[in-house]
């Protein structure tokens, strides 16, 4: 098992795996505190999350799922039909959930970035705490941000039987049984570390399985998707053994539990996508009998009430009795503060790993809509993590043999198209693409509008590239620094990226653009938008070889890979070779970035790129950070690979 394969199973192991009995230490029946309910006014409040599953339930329709558990917690709460995540990968969606603040907004929406929180903004149980609660977690975090004193415990043994006798408790279980690294391995290792621990009758035959349109049905596939399934199983007994120690604590009667997911189903065109099939998560909430007033509807019924994690905290505050800070961006949908019910909902895909993207989305109960910012790439770009998968091998050996058919071909395209729109009653798998639709122009133009106004509002900071960011904000945060109108006119800089993609006739206002006196982010998203014209680009080379002497380093690299898929290397290469020398990690990722796109034509800079290789790593072979340096050894890996002339 090589060094990256330990790293991520190391992480997976920090962030707590529990057997199926939940044996978790502080959790056993002499442990337990009396409990004086009588003195307790305020409602306990219990989150059960598992990661990386779509509404695959039986509580919400799926015949196929095996949720016994979860099943009978539906029948006794209020099943919740249209509740998305703000992000479809973690931990910008986790951000957004321990704030109330869209993780575009903190600058947090890039996977496993640390920035810092303007003082201003804590995390809900902050507030929590402060009003007498005690709030635990077990135990992830994952927040993006520098680490604050959030919780009275978060560990593995983190647990609301450790309060006060009579003290009301907010606690957060994070099951990561389900997560997609787990249906990687042999089939005996599987077998043992869970398909053992189901009943012959819960474990799941893969050709019983319907799968999606866009997946081609092969054995592999089918064996995966089975795998999933028997994973929610597993997790679904876990919730029930915790769902136990409630009631033998005598604290089922006092606690509304909430059961949800951070995000889609962890595989390919699900996890990392702004479809549904990424965003779209379970939600189910139990409001025992003396909190039954504040159920929207009966134990047992469903409502079809547009829900984003941005409302979570604002929520939990409502229903405590406590404020809600002016500065959350989510609504209240439950408690005294419960504000009427949302039109839209929105969320944002950006870096995973060491693949850039940005993306945005706003959703109705209906329509979708989609704005790609970097349509010149493809949906699946290369990622050294989920490229090691065997469903993801299995996916590219089916498209390398053409065996591709209908609308499995999309999501495998070569580019994406700028915007997208789907009616998501009509075409629940978001395949037809009607932004070209003239009888839905009138909606295109609504959404488009509803996206504008939701990124100008929450102060995008999407727009500014990551490395960049973090240099403005060294000295600050970039929440702050997004709204300094006069050093981020976001209205311009959203102008030059819509550009992007936007064809060869708007090459010459390109060009202008390239050339901004004042704002080095302008120029980024000019020279960006000349980079995707591909061989169209060559007019403009005089322009990006000016850009190469740019101040900004993400506007060096952007020119400089740009000039090496024309052809012209020679004064490029030098420019990425010595960003890789770069001190600041964000920059340096870039570059590596930029050289693992550029193919072969880096030939000559590969003892640079050995080098810093070589850097992110101790003698031990551990990372020297959790974040960008095991990002940019993933870039460097594809970079050295033969073809590269490693």
């Amino acid at each position: 098992m090589n060094t990256i394969e330990n790293s991520r199973r190391d992480f997976l192991k920090a962030i707590g795996f529990y057997a199926s009995s939940l044996a978790i230490s502080g959790c056993t029946s002499g442990s337990k505190q009396p409990v004086d309910e009588a003195s307790q006014e305020k409602p306990n409040i219990l989150w059960i999350t598992c990661e990386d599953i779509s509404p695959y339930l039986g509580c919400y329709g799926d015949a196929y799922a095996v949720t016994a558990n979860l099943d009978k917690l539906a029948s006794q709460a209020v099943l919740y039909t249209n509740a998305f995540a703000t992000a479809p990968v973690c931990a910008p969606a986790r951000s957004c959930l321990i704030t109330g603040v869209h993780a575009t907004s903190l600058g947090s929406q890039h996977l496993r970035s640390n920035i810092k929180l303007p003082k201003q903004i804590r995390c809900f149980p902050q507030y929590l705490r402060a009003a007498g609660y005690y709030c635990s977690n077990n135990y992830k975090k994952d927040y993006n941000f520098t680490d604050i004193n959030v919780w009275d415990e978060s560990s593995q043994e983190a647990h609301w039987r450790k309060r006060r006798p009579g003290q009301p408790f907010f606690s957060v279980f994070n099951f990561t049984s389900t997560h997609q690294g787990q249906i990687n391995g042999s089939d005996e290792e599987f077998f043992a570390k869970y398909r053992s621990q189901l009943k012959p009758e819960e474990r799941h035959d893969g050709s019983q399985i319907s799968l999606p349109p866009y997946y081609p049905d092969t054995p592999i596939v089918r064996k995966i998707w089975a795998r999933y399934y028997d994973l929610i199983t597993f997790m679904d007994k876990q919730v029930g053994d915790l769902l136990g120690q409630l009631e033998e604590d005598g604290l089922a009667d006092n606690t509304i539990v909430f059961f949800f997911s951070d995000h889609g189903l962890g595989v390919p065109r699900f996890k990392r996508t702004l479809y549904d099939s990424g965003l779209h998560v379970p939600l189910i909430i139990r409001f025992p009998g003396r909190y039954r007033n504040l159920s929207p509807v009966k134990p047992g019924k469903k409502t079809n009430r547009l829900v984003s994690f941005v409302d979570f905290a604002p929520t939990v505050l409502s229903i405590a009795g406590l404020p809600i800070p002016s500065y959350m961006q989510g609504r209240a949908f439950l408690g005294s503060k419960a504000g009427a019910p949302r039109e839209y909902v929105f969320a944002a895909a950006s870096r995973v790993d060491e693949a850039y993207e940005l993306s945005r989305c706003v959703r109705d109960k209906r329509y979708k809509y989609i704005r790609n910012y970097m349509p010149h790439l493809p949906y699946v770009q290369p990622s050294e993590y989920p490229d090691r998968a065997e469903i993801m091998k299995e996916l590219r050996r089916v498209v390398a043999e053409g065996q591709l058919d209908g609308p499995q071909k999309l999501f495998w395209a070569p580019t994406k198209p700028v915007e997208e729109l789907y009616d998501t009653l009509a075409d629940p798998h978001e395949i037809h693409n009607l932004a070209r639709s003239a009888g839905h122009r009138h909606i295109l133009e609504r959404m488009r509008q509803v996206h504008h106004k939701w990124m100008a509002e929450t102060y995008d900071t999407g727009l500014l590239p990551e490395a960049e960011m973090h240099i403005r904000a060294e000295d600050s945060t970039p929440y702050e620094i997004a709204r300094q109108v006069a050093e981020y006119p976001q209205q311009r800089i959203l102008a030059a990226a819509e550009l992007v993609g936007a064809g060869p006739e708007r090459l010459a206002e390109l060009v202008v653009l390239s050339r901004d006196s004042d704002s080095g982010v302008v120029r980024y998203w000019a020279v960006v938008g000349l980079s995707a014209l591909g061989a169209k680009a060559a007019p403009a080379t005089q322009a990006l070889a000016k850009a190469l002497t740019d101040d900004q380093p993400n506007v060096r690299f952007a020119a400089a890979g740009a000039l090496c898929r024309l052809g012209l290397c020679e004064n490029a290469l030098p420019v990425l070779a010595e960003g890789l020398e770069d001190q600041r990690e964000p920059v340096v990722l870039y570059a590596a970035r930029e050289i693992q796109s550029i193919g072969n034509k880096a030939r000559p800079i590969v003892p640079q790129m050995k080098k810093a290789k070589a850097r992110c790593k101790h003698p031990d072979g551990s990372y020297k950070n959790d974040n960008y340096a095991m990002f940019i050894d993933w870039a460097l890996v594809y970079a050295l690979q033969p073809a590269n002339g490693g």
